[in-house]
């Protein structure tokens, strides 16, 4: 499932981020980068131990804790720290590749089974020409680029590449979700009822018969399909 999610990020938010990224040590994005891919990443990338890190992590995952959409597409048992990318000049791009099944973490607290790939993007699509992120899945050719502070979600085994960015600078931050549903096709369909479902509770009420019987097929199906 491939899912735009809107305003992860407020004004103020972003505002935040981008004097931080301003003043952020830029260096070669292949340090993070496995066997495969790091033949065809060419862009820059934060320092996962400096400062201005650790304040965007911190204003990424404080947008994502208050984002029910996000909670419900991709029902989280563990968020990797996100990282900080930038596209443009000489480092421009990343070819087709695939990321990486576990996601080491760098401070050797444990690993991330990446289910699903996260893009927030940090810049606005007007400031940089190319730069699109195109995503191949079972309907073709996906190019996705969005508006500051909003997300894209994917599923992490999609093959997925950044186009070369041709003007101005293309800045976001990135991450990966090990999921309580581990199946794509699952979480597809658990997000679909949890969608219809809010819309019914907003029609109908919280007592509604057929309020209560989905919402209780909703979690049955959960409880089924849950790892822990």
């Amino acid at each position: 499932m491939l899912l735009h999610v809107r305003k992860v990020l407020s004004a103020d938010e972003l505002r935040a981020a981008r004097r931080l990224l301003a003043a952020a040590p830029w260096g070669d994005g292949r340090v993070t980068a496995g066997e495969q891919s790091a033949r065809a990443k060419n862009n820059q990338q934060l320092p996962e131990a400096c400062e201005a890190s650790r304040q965007l992590q911190k204003l990424v995952l404080d947008g994502l804790a208050r984002h029910q959409l996000f909670f419900s597409a991709a029902l989280p048992k563990q968020i990797s720290p996100p990282l900080f990318n930038r596209y443009g000049g000489e480092a421009n791009s990343f070819g087709n590749h695939v990321d990486s099944a576990v996601r080491y973490l760098s401070d050797g607290s444990g690993r991330v089974r990446t289910d699903i790939s996260c893009t927030v993007f940090l810049a606005e699509p007007d400031e940089y020409d190319g730069g699109e992120l195109m995503v191949e899945d079972t309907y073709g050719q996906q190019r996705v680029k969005l508006p500051a502070g909003d997300m894209v979600l994917y599923p992490g085994h999609s093959v997925h590449r950044v186009e070369p960015v041709t003007r101005g600078q293309r800045v976001a931050s990135f991450f990966w979700v090990h999921s309580m549903v581990r199946s794509d096709e699952r979480r597809r369909l658990l997000f679909e009822m949890d969608q219809h479902l809010m819309s019914l509770r907003t029609r109908n009420g919280e007592t509604d018969p057929a309020v209560i019987g989905l919402t209780a097929t909703y979690h049955n199906l959960l409880r089924m399909w849950l790892e822990f």
